[in-house]
């Protein structure tokens, strides 16, 4: 046992100590002169890094319970405000505009009066839609189902009405424009659907009043035309086919 112990001292004896900083340094600088002796320094691998190439931590600059905000969204807050209260109405963001759809119904409902060309030139179908079950619905009290031809008959006439401005305007027009202001005029046409609920129009004066109808309608849609797409001294031109279109609506009331 005592010589197991002695061949372990043996083993173990070194002339480096750990303790010793200046060996430590020597040995290190021993290893430095192997690496350059084999063409490779492996003590340029930690080399000297400039301070101004690290990246500095910015100091924390807000105070406690109070950070500052990493985002503000200002574009948000600007259109959509930061409360409920500041949110635009409902109707007014589908685009729903009763002052509009009444001064649309007025300038209808008063031929001579001037049409607002900016109000006119909007694509509003509320109104029309309105006004298109209206008419469906008082030719049902006469006895009429005609749902299916007053829609048919409508966009029909649209499509019809968009092109042949498209084709006569120099500033052209769109599609929804042309619905609004045909839908609006069909309100005098309720008007002679309601008369056929109380007596029969096949006659002198259902004629009469039928044909009175018709250039009224086409008399205020022409006139919306002209003011909304600058077509000065062409209002008959729009009148005639405007004219022809609603004639359909007057025979669906009138037999």
């Amino acid at each position: 046992m005592a010589n197991y112990d002695n061949l372990n001292a043996d083993f173990f004896q070194t002339s480096y100590s750990i303790d010793d900083p200046a060996q430590a340094y020597n040995y290190n600088a021993g290893g430095g002169q192997y690496n350059k002796q084999y063409g490779y320094d492996y003590s340029q691998q930690g080399g000297y890094i400039p301070p101004d190439m690290l990246n500095p931590q910015q100091p924390y600059t807000g105070q406690i319970y109070q950070p500052s905000p990493a985002f503000t969204p200002t574009v948000t807050e600007s259109v959509y405000g930061s409360s409920f209260d500041d949110e635009p109405p409902l109707l007014e963001e589908l685009g729903i505009n009763f002052d509009h759809i009444w001064q649309k119904t007025l300038t209808v409902l008063h031929p001579l009066k001037v049409a607002d060309g900016s109000i006119m030139n909007e694509t509003d179908l509320t109104g029309p839609m309105v006004f298109c079950l209206a008419f469906g619905a008082t030719l049902l009290l006469a006895g009429k189902i005609q749902f299916g031809y007053v829609y048919g008959i409508s966009a029909i006439g649209c499509f019809g009405m968009f092109c042949l401005l498209n084709l006569m305007s120099m500033t052209g027009v769109s599609f929804g424009c042309v619905s609004s202001v045909l839908g609006y005029c069909l309100l005098p046409m309720i008007i002679l659907s309601g008369f056929a609920i109380v007596f029969s129009l096949q006659g002198i004066a259902g004629i009469l009043l039928a044909s009175l109808i018709i250039g009224w309608c086409s008399f205020s849609a022409s006139k919306i035309f002209i003011s909304a797409l600058a077509m000065e001294g062409q209002q008959l031109l729009v009148a005639y086919p405007c004219a022809l279109l609603y004639g359909v609506f007057a025979l669906i009331s009138v037999f």
